[in-house]
């Protein structure tokens, strides 16, 4: 990420590199950089005359090399996006290698490979590191998905609580675009100056206070059954909200918190806990032995098997997050 950041930080101080290889598993960085580029480098009157938007499955290298020797008419430099890069041939890679090597100054090249990092062995990521930019993301860990949001809530002069945090981290996960997106409704309808708290985002996200996967493992946690009962009821009835592999996925990171919390004592900040959370943590993981945590971690893994319909029977999720809710309040 912090890649990303120095590469962001360049492109809006107008230190623009003349060719951008942008690839990895996660699109919403890959998609940052492309934006921020063509808005800074392109507006309406010159969109028609210096910017040009290819496609993957379509493009071939010999026309983008032939747009990419134009000059601007309007904008200080013609820029070409490459979209969904990942679907062109690989054979025209290296002709856009060639092009690379000794690219035209008043051309910005910006070519979007997503879903996997480009293969370092390839000619053309050799001549773009010599002479452009080369950006490879990857899928935020979930330690880091909290001071992400944290982050962009920052830039948007949005003052955001710990729980409110944790509230749109749990429902939503990894999904960056998503989070951005309710991130800048969250700075519509919030008051300037006003906390952000769980009530705005029950309001203006959707996303239950009291029944939620963070409200479901400090449930677990802190041995409340009716609750954590009443919870997972509430998630049968509205499975499209609360699919079940993402609600153990977040279960299954829980219990994979409190268990280096345990054992080796880690620094809560270096294992995605908030400081805002650490007692409660703490408490926890004071309730189950080492055993019971590694077995805890099992029995998700059971389930999310046979939630995926493996070994499953005749059972649906409701009867597995049920069971579930059983084996984890008797280890």
């Amino acid at each position: 990420m912090q890649a990303y950041t120095t590469l962001l930080s360049k492109i809006q101080k107008g230190q623009y590199a003349p060719f951008y290889l942008l690839s990895g598993t996660e699109p919403f960085f890959i998609d940052s950089i492309s934006t921020v580029l063509t808005q800074q480098l392109i507006d309406e009157t010159s969109k028609d005359f210096d910017f040009v938007q290819f496609y993957g499955k379509e493009a071939l290298a010999s026309e983008i090399i032939e747009t990419a020797k134009r000059f601007p008419m309007l904008s200080d430099y013609n820029v070409i996006l490459i979209k969904e890069a990942q679907f062109m041939n690989f054979s025209e890679f290296d002709v856009l290698a060639d092009y690379a090597s000794h690219p035209m100054h008043q051309s910005i090249v910006v070519f979007c490979y997503k879903n996997k990092a480009f293969d370092k062995r390839k000619k053309l990521y050799k001549a773009v590191e010599k002479i452009g930019e080369v950006l490879t993301v990857a899928s935020l860990y979930d330690n880091q998905l909290v001071p992400w949001i944290r982050e962009q809530a920052k830039r948007k002069k949005l003052d955001i609580s710990p729980v409110a945090l944790e509230l749109m981290a749990n429902a939503i996960g990894a999904n960056l675009s998503t989070l951005e997106s309710e991130l800048n409704k969250l700075k519509v309808v919030v008051a300037e100056g006003e906390k952000v708290t769980q009530e705005h985002i029950e309001k203006h996200i959707g996303i239950s206070k009291s029944y939620n996967t963070f409200e479901l493992q400090k449930a677990i946690g802190l041995g409340q059954f009716s609750k954590a009962y009443q919870i997972i009821q509430y998630f049968n009835q509205n499975p499209k909200e609360h699919p079940i592999v993402l609600t153990l996925a977040t279960l299954h990171t829980y219990f994979q918190k409190l268990l280096l919390l345990k054992g080796v004592g880690s620094d809560p900040k270096h294992i995605g806990i908030s400081p805002f959370f650490i007692k409660e943590y703490e408490a926890a993981a004071q309730r189950f032995s080492m055993r019971q945590l590694t077995k805890a971690m099992e029995f998700i893994l059971e389930a999310d098997l046979k939630s995926k319909g493996i070994n499953a029977g005749a059972k649906g999720p409701k009867e597995l997050m049920e069971e579930l809710l059983l084996k984890l309040f008797t280890l």
